[in-house]
């Protein structure tokens, strides 16, 4: 029986590392995917103290360079096997402004991470699972795909780019057996740049854990095909709802 290979891209110390020890455990292969191994050493880690039997590679690729994208995923398929789940998970910058003062060098980039480099990863492996007829697709994502934003404009048209790249994916290649999904996480996890942010006022009770937030990626990975979801929203029980 052939291994089953995860590929991470943006697998860094807080919700990469709960996905790569997730699926490490579970009995795949993991392939981790961002600009510097430095970048997903955390991640490496984890997915090493989950499972002392699954193969751990890394593989460089910048997300505002579609074609390193396509190249590090193609690698990845070559030395571990082709890929059964394919997990998006870069975002671009979360910078404050007002609309007006985005310049188009920021919108650009944040486009080519949140929308171009999504696409170029989805590209690499969809044909691959079209052909076998089965894998999952996921893209992370936030609330940020719902509604625009007066102080963070840049952050919410990413995420609209990439709710419709999910949804225009799902209606044209679920019918060959790929699942593919947009987590809308509405909420802040409890990672270390959220702890740094919060200073004094951090709460992990109030914070989702990554962790958990990994095992419903799991369980969405486990849906019978005929009870698929292609929307899941993630927030705390105690989150309070912004609209």
């Amino acid at each position: 029986m052939s291994r089953r290979v995860c590929a991470i891209v943006g697998a860094g110390e807080g919700l990469g590392r709960a996905l790569s020890a997730k699926f490490a455990a579970q009995g795949f292969d993991i392939a981790l995917i961002s600009r510097s191994e430095a970048n997903s050493a955390v991640a490496i880690e984890a997915a090493k103290m989950a499972s002392d039997t699954v193969e751990i590679r890394f593989f460089s690729a910048d997300a505002t360079k579609p074609e390193s994208m396509e190249s590090a995923l193609l690698a990845g398929a070559r030395d571990l096997g082709e890929i059964d789940i394919l997990i998006y998970n870069a975002r671009g910058a979360f910078t404050a402004c007002v609309p007006l003062d985005m310049s188009y060098a920021a919108l650009e980039d944040n486009y080519r991470v949140e929308v171009i480099g999504a696409f170029a990863a989805a590209k690499s492996v969809l044909p691959s699972m079209i052909n076998r007829s089965r894998g999952s697709v996921f893209f992370s994502s936030a609330t940020a795909a719902f509604r625009g934003s007066a102080s963070y404009p840049l952050y919410a048209i990413g995420k609209f780019g990439l709710r419709a790249l999910s949804q225009s994916l799902a209606k044209a290649y679920a019918k060959d057996g790929v699942h593919i999904v947009h987590f809308r996480l509405d909420c802040d996890l409890d990672v270390p740049i959220m702890r740094d942010l919060y200073g004094d006022r951090y709460d992990p009770e109030k914070l989702a854990d990554p962790d958990e937030v990994a095992e419903t990626y799991w369980l969405t990975h486990l849906q019978p095909a005929g009870a698929w979801s292609n929307e899941v929203e993630i927030r705390p029980s105690i989150e309070t709802w912004t609209f």
